[in-house]
């Protein structure tokens, strides 16, 4: 059934799940293109300009930067992008043009957490080599010394951000019998962690934190402050054969000092979900057995997909009823 006429008119970039996308199709009058692929800046702005478009429902596969923003008509008063991270927004430049922003926290944590566990379990316990040897007729039997890892029990887990995300995965760790240290730009009270948190160690400062960091797990943004925080000087304070955990964004680690360190064995493993210039990546890390690789499937659930999906058009449903949409962010 399609919107009445005197429904917004919303480009969405991407194919959403579908009942993202019948939901959508019911309140706004919807324009999408009937491929799926990224919309350059350019013709994005002419498909809101030809639909006198209002808002857009974008991905961070559409890099919104000052230029591609003061390019947009008139028309559009709102983008609301369909994930957490709003990296690929330039928000300064939305503010200055007038543009309500709103993204999808909340509703991405646990999916997220799960990933980061996996990618850190893979790591811990050499999953990938397993896979390979299994898949390659490379298993010739078990031995005592027959691929050994680490374990995660006792080690001490440091957490680059102590948000949503990074309290989600101290829980699972918790259960895996590790101890929590987290650093962010201020501590947090044990009444807002709760009781199964509220011993976690604060560290004022990032170096301190990787001093004592068995396990690195990052949860924070990237921003010009954190792009290339874990460098060669970052990497040398962490314990020997320290573990880097990465599902945030690529641009906080600097490709080459980590894969320096895991080829020297500096560092025993890495488990990442996310890379500097994705879909692109340094091709030196598909060549090391000791980094457990994914792509960028922390939010990859049916279910997590759909929440994201509905959180973008509920916080768009309230601005254009004039309301206060929840999760502003310009």
């Amino acid at each position: 059934m399609s919107a009445p006429a005197d429904r917004p008119v919303l480009v969405v970039t991407r194919h959403l799940p579908d009942a993202v996308e019948e939901r959508a199709a019911r309140d706004y009058r919807v324009i999408r293109l009937a491929e799926d692929r990224p919309i350059p800046a350019a013709e994005l702005a002419a498909l809101a300009a030809d639909n006198a478009a209002r808002g857009i429902l974008l991905t961070p596969t559409e890099r919104m930067d000052r230029a591609a923003i003061e390019g947009l008509p008139a028309c559009v008063e709102a983008i609301a992008t369909f994930s957490v991270g709003y990296d690929h927004i330039d928000l300064a430049a939305a503010k200055a043009r007038g543009l309500q922003v709103f993204n999808t926290p909340d509703v991405v944590a646990e999916a997220t957490a799960d990933i980061a566990m996996l990618v850190m379990l893979g790591a811990a316990r050499r999953a990938y080599e397993g896979q390979r040897m299994l898949r390659t007729g490379g298993w010739s039997g078990w031995s005592p010394t027959f691929m050994l890892g680490t374990d995660l029990r006792g080690r001490r887990l440091g957490l680059v951000g102590f948000g949503r995300i990074g309290q989600a995965t101290a829980r699972r760790a918790r259960a895996f019998g590790m101890t929590i240290h987290y650093h962010q730009r201020r501590r947090l009270d044990a009444g807002t962690l709760g009781a199964d948190l509220a011993d976690a160690v604060y560290h004022d400062s990032l170096d301190d934190l990787v001093a004592v960091a068995d396990v690195l797990s990052l949860h924070c943004p990237a921003t010009p402050e954190t792009i290339g925080m874990i460098n060669a000087e970052r990497i040398a304070r962490l314990p020997a054969g320290a573990i880097l955990v990465n599902t945030a964004r690529g641009p906080l680690v600097d490709d080459a000092a980590a894969i320096a360190a895991l080829t020297s064995g500096r560092l025993r493993a890495a488990g990442l979900d996310v890379f500097t210039g994705e879909p692109q990546f340094d091709p030196r890390w598909a060549e090391l057995d000791n980094a457990y690789l994914l792509p960028h499937m922390g939010t990859s659930t049916v279910e997590t997909r759909a929440a994201m999906g509905f959180r973008a058009l509920d916080n768009l449903d309230a601005f254009f009823a004039g309301a206060t949409p929840r999760d502003r962010l310009a």
